[in-house]
């Protein structure tokens, strides 16, 4: 069961990268490199501060491809996070026991 790091909703994997994407895209900075133009989205873990950011270069070719696409890429930046919780935190725990009838697939 994973938790999400900015509320108290919890829930699958899948479920939670959703709401993040849905309910928190304003833990996200967008900067624009001045050198190359590129777009890129910036998450920073609440549990530690390490950042992570994912470019979106279409959006050098196509101004309105951020607008289009911005849940999307949000998708993208989130799972980096959820990533990160797993592989540096240990969040959810591979111990923690699954709830009664739950199981891995497709998460």
């Amino acid at each position: 069961m994973f938790k999400c790091p900015y509320c108290e909703f919890s829930g699958k994997r899948s479920e939670v990268h959703h709401h993040l994407a849905d309910g928190h895209a304003d833990t996200l900075v967008r900067r624009i490199d001045e050198f190359t133009g590129h777009t890129f989205f910036v998450v920073t873990c609440p549990a530690c501060n390490a950042s992570y950011e994912q470019v979106t270069k279409k959006a050098l070719r196509d101004p309105g491809f951020v607008q289009e696409y911005e849940f999307e890429i949000r998708l993208v930046v989130f799972d980096l996070l959820l990533y990160h919780l797993q592989g540096e935190h240990n969040i959810p725990s591979p111990l923690s026991p699954l709830p009664e009838g739950e199981g891995n697939q497709g998460e």
